[in-house]
């Protein structure tokens, strides 16, 4: 082995002990020879024990009925979770106020991500609701920790006659650790408009998981699929059984209807069958998951927390700016609900 990969391998060692997932990326995380000898298991079964005792610090905050859900389904949903005289507020905003935005594409699917006004309107009363504790707590439990919850609104512009298939329709998980992602989903959305897909109880390290984590983390490096090697695993729905694991469940909801999950568990957006445009809240906590603790996170700072999203995405403009490849192109001030722009 050369000077050079030795000293590859020294740098990329540390990211072992981090949230970082790319099997293709990172040339030790990536190892054949180290998830041989059982890397990805031992990661896997190691974050999944520290979620549970940090879950455990966090059991009495959170609705003993959404726990007890939480903890057979790995997701909760609520409805009317937004007050009535604020939805509407919401609702007429979204309607008229243009917002800076960005896109990616994604197959036929548009992601387009607008980070929430700071300005007293309905928009940035939005994350005070986030912030309320029944609200912050949940997420917290779903993620496995506690901590900054990176909240923007998100339209999804599907056509199904363009592109190539969405790959976020793929069975798949996040990544190899508890993790939570949340929409408040602001209008109806119908069985036929690409509603949430989850595995009730998915979110479970069983015995068979890891098993099938510690087989495919063996050749990963080597697939097909980016995404997969990229440490967000994929599967079929003829895949569960041999899991341990239900069938996938659809969930068309209603308007002002809060989903939270765990999305370590198997998940994916269901294939729209017409043109659909959409916007709800979103939001994503990710954390190290190796840190023993709940809390304590720079990035919950109250000037960070409230401009994290921004600071992302003006660093995304300044890369393009140099020519280099971004994963959400800005496409100016729009409508939230406007049809695609790129």
């Amino acid at each position: 082995m050369s000077r050079a990969n030795i000293a590859q391998l020294i740098l990329a060692a540390p990211a072992v002990l981090t949230a970082e997932k790319s099997f293709r990326r990172n040339p030790v995380i990536g190892s054949h020879r180290l998830n041989e000898a059982g890397l990805h298991r031992r990661r896997v079964a190691i974050a999944a024990r520290l979620a549970e005792r940090r879950r455990s610090a966090l059991a009495g905050r959170i609705d003993a009925d959404e726990r007890a859900r939480f903890d057979r389904d790995g997701f909760v949903i609520r409805e009317n979770a937004l007050p009535e005289p604020l939805l509407e507020r919401v609702r007429e905003e979204l309607a008229t106020r243009p917002l800076p935005a960005w896109e990616m594409r994604q197959g036929q699917t548009i992601n387009r991500v607008l980070p929430l006004p700071l300005d007293g309107s309905a928009l940035s009363e939005l994350a005070g609701f986030v912030r309320r504790p029944d609200v912050r707590n949940l997420i917290g439990y779903a993620a496995g920790r506690s901590g900054n919850v990176a909240t923007m609104l998100q339209t999804i512009v599907v056509d199904p006659q363009s592109g190539e298939a969405d790959p976020q329709a793929n069975l798949h998980a996040d990544t190899f650790h508890p993790t939570a992602k949340f929409w408040l989903f602001l209008h109806d959305v119908g069985a036929d408009d690409g509603p949430f897909a989850y595995v009730p109880g998915s979110h479970r390290l069983t015995p068979e998981r890891l098993a099938w984590e510690d087989a495919e983390a063996r050749s990963a490096t080597q697939s097909d699929n980016p995404h997969h090697a990229a440490g967000s695993f994929r599967l079929t729905e003829e895949d569960l059984g041999a899991l341990g694991y239900g069938q996938l469940q659809r969930f068309p909801v209603k308007g002002n209807t809060l989903v939270v999950a765990d999305t370590y568990g198997f998940h994916r957006r269901v294939e729209s069958l017409r043109p659909t445009i959409r916007t709800s809240l979103y939001g994503i906590a990710r954390r190290n998951p190796f840190h023993p603790w709940n809390g304590l996170d720079i990035r919950d700072l109250p000037f960070v927390r409230d401009r994290g999203m921004r600071i992302h995405l003006a660093m995304e403009d300044r890369r393009a700016r140099k020519g280099r490849k971004v994963v959400y192109q800005n496409v100016g001030t729009i409508l939230a609900g406007a049809e695609q722009q790129l």
